[in-house]
């Protein structure tokens, strides 16, 4: 998915969704570009597109693709509708190899899976959808460890936290999924509910 101008795409989103928008530069960049005035009010239809706008964009994935995974959970009839769309994005596995700290961006990760970089399970997996499941390991294949892009790796990784549903050894640049993932550190970005009612229209 081709993104875009990033700071451009966050102000107009209104919330902090990428990387490099998660800074004080990018909160006073975006206070000096509000303007005066009362702001317009939206409809129901407009805050539901904004919610998905910012899901879509935060895991960087295209419409096609998102509208796919949110219709799977619909059609499912599951209890709770939002954890489960969450936990399929968040399970995807570029966002696990971002979750792991192997890569800086969700979309660095989704390059690292496609060039064959990671194994999961022992298993070369170039898949970035690829969704990883509770006691799945994943690993940085052996001949890529001499790539540029795990250079120094250990020592970087040392200060890292991995997200609490992965249990990641930097020794042995391994990871394992313990459990489903949580949503504690995106429920203040975007309200999964409002993106389920849009695809229920």
């Amino acid at each position: 998915m081709k993104i875009g101008p990033k700071y451009k795409i966050a102000r107009r989103l209104g919330a902090n969704i990428f990387d490099k928008t998660q800074t004080a530069k990018f909160a006073l960049r975006t206070q000096n570009k509000k303007t005066k005035g009362r702001p317009k009010a939206q409809t129901d239809f407009g805050i539901q597109m904004l919610e998905k706008q910012r899901v879509r964009f935060f895991y960087g994935l295209g419409e096609r693709q998102f509208s796919k995974y949110v219709k799977q959970i619909i059609h499912a009839g599951t209890d709770k509708p939002s954890e489960g769309l969450h936990q399929k994005l968040e399970s995807r596995l570029d966002n696990v190899v971002y979750r792991m700290h192997l890569a800086p961006t969700r979309q660095a990760g989704r390059q690292m899976v496609g060039h064959g970089h990671i194994l999961v399970n022992g298993k070369k997996t170039d898949i970035p959808s690829f969704g990883v499941s509770v006691g799945d390991v994943i690993t940085v294949r052996a001949g890529s460890r001499k790539s540029p892009l795990f250079t120094n790796l250990k020592e970087k990784l040392k200060d890292e936290i991995p997200a609490s549903w992965i249990a990641f050894d930097p020794e042995k640049i391994e990871a394992k999924i313990l459990r489903k993932p949580d949503g504690v550190a995106e429920k203040s970005l975007f309200d999964l509910s409002q993106v389920l009612e849009f695809y229920k229209r």
